[in-house]
């Protein structure tokens, strides 16, 4: 299992989510990779929910893991 996280940000902090990377990508591929897959989804369907975006990167090795969101630091 691969020690490698994302954080996937987001203009509501709700949405923001953490996601974990399969051990096959390196660190930019797997940025390259979700952006391509997040930009497919909305190309495809504009109304795309997050859910949505959240099984397409389950889909493709990417384990979504449950975090508490801290205070914000200075």
């Amino acid at each position: 299992m691969s020690d490698t996280l994302m954080i996937l940000p987001a203009s509501k902090a709700e949405a923001i989510r953490l996601v974990r990377v399969p051990d096959d990508f390196e660190s930019h591929e797997a940025y390259r990779h979700v952006t391509g897959l997040i930009a497919t989804a909305e190309e495809q369907d504009p109304e795309c929910e997050l859910e949505d975006i959240l099984d397409i990167l389950e889909d493709h090795g990417f384990e979504t893991v449950k975090f508490i969101l801290g205070p914000t630091l200075p």
